[in-house]
């Protein structure tokens, strides 16, 4: 069952990213990975600042959203820099 609400906050954390970048979803598969590696990304941040955003689903869509949001970020830099 871990396994499932894993993905589940993924999906939702990476469609939540894709909204606040304004780059839209990326689909079930781009949305679980943006949401999945940016649910590691936000955990090792969180951990880094020492911050603790409490326990629960509410606050792994929240960790997980917001490294996914550093996540997209962080690419669409080295996305811009490689046109040039």
């Amino acid at each position: 069952m871990d396994l499932l609400w894993f993905i589940v906050v993924g999906l939702v954390a990476g469609w939540l990213a894709g909204q606040v970048m304004r780059g839209g979803g990326y689909g079930f598969l781009g949305n679980l990975i943006v949401g999945v590696l940016g649910a590691m990304l936000g955990g090792f941040l969180f951990r880094s600042f020492g911050a603790s955003p409490g326990s629960g689903l509410l606050a792994a869509v929240v960790v997980a959203t917001i490294g996914a949001v550093v996540l997209l970020f962080v690419v669409r830099l080295f996305k811009r820099g490689s046109r040039t």
